[in-house]
């Protein structure tokens, strides 16, 4: 994690330097602020800036934001910039004596709560944590979700999910990939109140492991990458980044055309958008405009292969003569998208439209609990 430190006396640098010495060796970035007259060391920085602009830099930069110093202080400095629990940093407050470490903002998605509790064993500190589903030692689909790169589609279900399972009640979770967790931490997820539907079920039937006077068949959890699944009425989908787009594209091929093709290609898939991990294309294409426009409007890495590493993907591909004339290989955006998802499985052969063809591969995922 990025992570910067803020410190208003002596004993609160004294502190944030200590810190800084044993989060670099846990392989964090991390940078100590304080005022001039507190400065003991040619590692803190100056704070020559306002409190206010050096923490609207922080939200930008920072995974994480730790204050050494009062409560409030943190949190008027914070006010401003608190946007969406899915976009802001971590935050920690820490008292001038090390003595409590508070997880104040982010504790699962930005997670404080992971780094109040490392922080807290640096320092010998009490950590404070406060979220409902860690004091009741409950599943946080949040925490699981960053844990294993999942998309979470909706807040809202989610914090209904956290609140069902505080209250001591039941969640359905259908797993689109079963293997994909493992039966001893499946057995966990149950005694914590998730409850798995078998795979085969068509619909949200009623599983053995539900009690009677405790159904709820309107919520329950999705994981894959599928979207025209619906097993709930309400259903909390959490979609793995696990799918490759193999893209190929004639010269000057505009962004815009590049977008409806694959949003028409995505929904006739019935993939989620959100699955889509990177683009894969020849190196020839590296420069194309279109293709970066779209890549960086998506915030999408764009990973390209030479002809020779293409060629040398095993598999059935749909061959062109044509395209091998141009690149040196038979068949770019399925070869692409297989060799970007480590070998994995082509979910969507050739698609060709408008001098544009596209491939979908998804690679081997699994889930962990802890």
């Amino acid at each position: 994690m990025k992570i910067g430190i803020i410190s208003f006396t002596n004993s609160g640098c004294a502190i944030g330097n200590e810190l800084r010495k044993n989060l670099l060796k846990s392989e964090h970035q991390v940078w100590t602020y304080t005022k001039s007259k507190f400065v003991q060391n040619p590692n803190t920085i100056v704070l020559e800036e306002s409190l206010q602009d050096w923490t609207r830099r922080m939200f930008a930069d920072a995974d994480a934001v730790i204050f050494i110093g009062a409560c409030g202080i943190a949190v008027r400095s914070i006010a401003p910039f608190v946007k969406d629990k899915k976009l802001d940093p971590a935050v920690l407050v820490i008292d001038e004596k090390g003595t409590f470490c508070i997880s104040l903002l982010s504790g699962h998605i930005g997670g404080a709560n992971e780094l109040c509790r490392e922080v807290s064993i640096y320092l010998d500190a009490v950590p404070v944590i406060t979220t409902a589903t860690d004091i009741n030692d409950k599943f946080a689909v949040d925490v699981f979700a960053v844990k294993n790169d999942l998309y979470i589609s909706n807040m809202t279900y989610a914090k209904e999910v956290a609140a069902r399972l505080v209250a001591g009640k039941k969640v359905l979770c259908k797993l689109e990939k079963p293997g994909a967790l493992p039966v001893a931490e499946r057995q966990k997820l149950e005694k914590e109140g998730v409850c798995f539907l078998d795979f085969r079920q068509e619909s949200a039937e009623m599983p053995k492991n539900i009690t009677d006077d405790q159904p709820d068949l309107g919520l329950g959890i999705y994981v894959g990458i599928k979207r025209r699944e619906k097993p709930f009425t309400h259903t909390l989908y959490l979609t793995p980044k696990v799918v490759t787009v193999g893209l190929g594209c004639r010269r000057g091929t505009k962004v815009e055309a590049i977008q409806e093709f694959m949003e028409q290609v995505i929904l006739a898939k019935g993939i989620s958008f959100h699955s889509i991990k990177q683009v894969a294309t020849i190196d020839l294409k590296k420069n194309e405009k279109g293709l970066l426009e779209y890549c960086e409007r998506y915030k999408l890495p764009l990973q390209t292969y030479d002809a020779e590493s293409l060629k040398q993907v095993k598999g059935e591909f749909t061959p062109s003569d044509f395209v091998s004339s141009i690149t040196g290989v038979d068949n770019v955006c399925e070869r692409s998208a297989v060799l970007g998802s480590n070998n994995g499985t082509l979910i969507l052969k050739k698609t060709a439209a408008n001098g544009m063809t596209v491939a979908l591969a998804v690679e081997e995922w699994s889930l962990r609990y802890e």
